[in-house]
């Protein structure tokens, strides 16, 4: 910190930046996790962790699968054979057989209604690279995306930290779920517009984070011909693809360009990867999907500063070649989800605390307005403050999503084992009926206080009135019969 501040000089701009986002309560929620985790046995007091999309429901069928397939790693006595050939130098373009077992997984899980070609594959080191690499061949420093709110708060690091490009809001707000809409569409092209800003594409979520909500045909349709008419890029994020649990299914852009009349293919990116729908953030398969052949050729010479391990691209390749364990895995991981997912909205319903309807990701978007002292983002923070420090729960505000309404939060479920989803349960719905007490004593408190000013109020304008000369008691009869 002292070489920081004293020797500003000597770094780059970016390095003494706080384009980062650290300085979030997103973050922050992180570091009082990290300064004090829960444990169920070594610190039962400490801080759970809801504020990680992590998926850990299924990691029991990973296992399973790599103990019954040890050729599939070149570190086991069984595979060693391969380690040569592996280990050594391999092309930025990707094993072929990696490929092609990505692109197959995507079709799998898009209900086999589109195909995906290998050779469109573009590797990354997880979605984070994926999507600075994009924002890198197809905007410059201060051109902007257009994102629909409430978003992940990464989004502002990934795209905007070291390569200058904006984010650009399209507000969406509760009276319509979040939904995003033409009109707001447009509102936010125009306001960037007046401010000078190039917009060069819109980046969506789908299935959304934080929402765990999908976009239906029509939205995907009204978006496709907006970027169609604006001659804009659109990045779609469907990392979160395979984690729909219930009704409706989960529609991929590329099934709906196929429907769009007009539709430019060159003007659609989608960024995936295998740290949402497998669990396997620490691996860091990223994967950009270009139908622009000149962006695929771009972004493969830019992956090079961020490449999947070769040892890493032989094991995915062999267990997402696996169909019989790939259709079980996503079967199991969507009932999993969604008993988990119905167990935590269900147990907060009991206190009267409800939560956007969903069914994708691994959160839910919980709804506190309730419980906020006023209607700002500053009450919100309090209410944050006291759930983190207190209740020792991370949960997500919705400031640090961008989100245009004081009182959402996200809650992230599937990152922890069945005793301690209930303990986080347990904590939760203890301080809501608390809080809930404590707002009802102070409504009383209010009501009774002005009750007593409308009362005081009364007899203090009774007396005027009587003392007035208009007053019936100062009548000459009414004086002369006293």
């Amino acid at each position: 910190m002292g070489f920081i501040s004293g020797n500003k000089k000597l770094l780059s701009k970016i390095a003494t930046s706080d384009g980062h986002g650290e300085n979030s309560a997103y973050f922050d929620g992180w570091k009082a996790y990290e300064n004090d985790p829960f444990h169920l046995t070594q610190n039962p007091n400490g801080v759970i962790q809801m504020g990680l999309a992590e998926n850990q429901l299924c990691f029991d069928l990973i296992q399973e699968w790599v103990v019954n397939n040890p050729k599939a790693s070149i570190c086991t006595a069984e595979g060693a054979q391969d380690f040569n050939d592996i280990a050594i130098f391999q092309d930025y373009h990707g094993l072929r057989e990696f490929r092609k077992a990505v692109s197959r997984f995507m079709e799998k899980v898009r209900g086999d209604k589109v195909t995906f070609d290998p050779d469109h594959i573009v590797m990354s080191g997880g979605a984070t690279g994926a999507h600075e690499t994009l924002a890198f061949c197809l905007a410059d420093p201060g051109d902007a995306f257009l994102v629909p709110t409430p978003y992940y708060p990464g989004f502002d690091r990934d795209l905007r930290w070291r390569t200058g490009v904006q984010l650009f809001p399209v507000v969406c707000e509760s009276f319509n779920n979040f939904k995003i809409t033409k009109e707001a569409l447009e509102s936010a092209y125009e306001k960037a517009q007046e401010s000078n800003i190039r917009v060069k594409g819109l980046l969506i979520n789908n299935p959304s984070n934080p929402l765990g909500t999908i976009l239906d045909r029509e939205t995907l349709k009204d978006i496709l011909r907006f970027i169609n008419d604006k001659n804009i890029h659109l990045v779609c994020d469907e990392i979160y693809a395979a984690t729909v649990f219930s009704q409706p299914d989960f529609i991929s852009i590329s099934e709906v360009m196929q429907e769009v009349n007009g539709c430019n293919e060159n003007l659609v990116h989608v960024v995936y990867s295998l740290s949402k729908d497998l669990g396997f953030p620490g691996f860091r398969v990223g994967i950009i999907y270009s139908y622009n052949d000149v962006v695929v050729s771009c972004a493969r010479k830019m992956s090079s500063f961020g490449l999947v391990s070769t040892q890493t691209q032989f094991l995915i390749a062999s267990m997402l070649s696996d169909e019989i364990f790939v259709e079980n895995f996503i079967a199991k991981s969507s009932v999993r989800l969604s008993q988990r997912h119905g167990f935590f909205t269900k147990g907060l319903a009991q206190v009267g605390i409800s939560s956007l309807k969903s069914n994708s990701g691994l959160f839910f978007w919980m709804d506190l307005r309730r419980l906020l002292k006023e209607s700002t983002f500053e009450a919100e923070l309090d209410l944050w403050h006291i759930i983190i420090n207190e209740v020792k729960l991370n949960v997500s505000p919705g400031v640090s999503f961008h989100c245009s309404e004081p009182g959402w939060f996200r809650v992230c479920f599937a990152n922890m084992d069945d005793e301690t989803m209930r303990v986080a349960l347990r904590r939760i719905k203890h301080f809501v009926l608390q809080r809930k007490g404590l707002i009802e004593v102070a409504t009383k408190k209010q009501c009774r206080r002005r009750r007593k000013r409308e009362i005081s109020l009364s007899f203090r304008r009774l007396d005027d009135f009587m003392n007035s000369p208009h007053s019936p008691m100062s009548s000459p009869m009414v004086q002369a019969r006293t």
